[in-house]
């Protein structure tokens, strides 16, 4: 930041004089506070600090969106952050995909009735009810 402007809210959030070397100020706007003060809160400004210096420039950016998503879900759960939002997404995904074997196994249960039905009340049916059903695949 120049003299111009206004300091960046890591700098603001730690009441120091925001310079134009400043690491966190392409990363932690002013107008965005919250942002770095969960990073802050979480994980610090000195380990923050240390982990945008070992990563490339051109990834530091990642890294920042990486810290404050991991801040904010830290925030709300303490106890297991990121894994216990990945557990829960991954408990969703196993129901999903018990609801979906559900509705394939009810769509094989409807065609063979179908399928018999046809048969059963016209023996000419049978190519009938048997193309219409190909339409439909499992």
């Amino acid at each position: 930041p120049s003299s111009s402007s206004s300091s960046c809210a890591a700098c603001k959030s730690l009441k120091r004089k925001c310079n134009q070397n400043c690491q966190f100020a392409p990363y932690f706007r002013s107008d965005d506070p919250i942002k770095f003060a969960h990073v802050h809160k979480v994980f610090g400004a000195s380990n923050v600090s240390k982990i945008l210096s070992g990563v490339p420039e051109e990834h530091r950016e990642e890294a920042v969106n990486s810290l404050v998503y991991e801040a904010a879900v830290r925030l709300q759960d303490p106890v297991y952050g990121c894994i216990g939002a990945i557990a829960a997404l991954q408990r969703r995904m196993v129901e999903l995909q018990n609801d979906l074997n559900l509705a394939r196994a009810r769509i094989a249960s409807y065609r063979n009735f179908l399928f018999d039905y046809a048969s059963w009340n016209d023996e000419d049916a049978d190519d009938g009810a048997a193309a219409f059903l190909q339409q439909f695949p499992l």
